[in-house]
């Protein structure tokens, strides 16, 4: 299962990287605005509401665990291009409620930097892969020690489309989203597909949720969310606005040993400042 996992993931990066070579044009202000590893200024705010989750049996004797309520993140990333190759800092925080318990506090902060050389940059979309470390977090609602791992993305613009795949492996600090903080020290390996389409000028589009697939190592079981989102982009000469609405419910979780979300709505905006114009 495991050589199977990476084999197909091998294989989408390399399919993704033959598409790319095919259409070799500039990307559009539009599509960077909705592009997590252009080289530009962001500044995020979303809002995350998980009124109900999966309550079924995962074994005989288990009931499947309730994840958190709602968190509130921020995402900042402060591009760095050097001469020849560019990193994107990329600084996230939440803030989570579990309101069966009781408990709120924020989660293990997140940092991570994408590494984009020049030869992976072919102007309509570019690869690369970085460090990414977590910082401790309120004990409540995650865990309170540093987590470290490496995370990669591989994207392409074409036409109206934007699509592409991102990657994330993580060890100690574990997402609350994805398993009990007691239950591993390695995080499941997260794989996200995701596919846009913008409607022409007008700046409407629609998109794959927020996605990620994970695989968890431990149990060799697998969880794969669906859902979609729903936004529009205002460009300006300097900078622009994206703001758009999501759903999301989980597909595949019956095996799954974590959570499983019932239904999940997410209201975010960003902020966006390209370098160089």
């Amino acid at each position: 299962m495991k050589k199977q996992l990476l084999l197909l993931i091998m294989a989408g990066i390399i399919g993704l990287s033959l598409s790319a070579q095919d259409d070799e044009g500039g990307q559009s202000r539009e599509s960077m605005a909705v592009d997590a590893t252009a080289t530009q200024w962001s500044f995020q705010g979303a809002y995350q509401w998980m009124p109900d989750y999966h309550q079924d049996m995962i074994n005989d004797t288990t009931t499947r665990p309730l994840g958190l309520d709602n968190y509130w993140q921020l995402r900042i990333v402060a591009p760095i291009p050097l001469k020849g190759w560019t990193i994107l800092p990329r600084l996230t925080l939440r803030h989570y409620e579990d309101l069966q318990k009781g408990k709120s506090g924020f989660g293990n902060t997140e940092l991570f930097a994408l590494i984009v050389p020049g030869f992976s940059d072919w102007g309509s979309g570019r690869a690369g892969i970085g460090p990414l470390v977590t910082f401790p977090g309120n004990p409540d609602v995650a865990k309170k020690e540093w987590g470290y791992g490496f995370a990669a993305a591989i994207v392409n613009n074409t036409g109206n489309w934007f699509y592409g795949l991102l990657f994330t492996q993580s060890f100690r600090a574990v997402d609350p989203n994805a398993l009990s903080p007691e239950e591993s020290d390695v995080n499941p390996l997260g794989i996200a597909p995701f596919v846009n389409y913008r409607f022409g000028k007008t700046g409407l589009y629609v998109q794959t949720a927020d996605l990620v697939a994970l695989y968890d190592w431990n149990s060799g079981q697998i969880y794969i969310p669906i859902g979609g989102r729903f936004g529009k982009v205002w460009v300006w000469e300097k900078s622009s606005l994206n703001l758009y609405g999501e759903y999301r419910t989980s597909m595949v979780y019956k095996a799954w040993p974590g959570s499983a979300v019932k239904n999940s709505y997410r209201l975010n905006v960003s902020y966006t400042i390209p370098i160089g114009i």
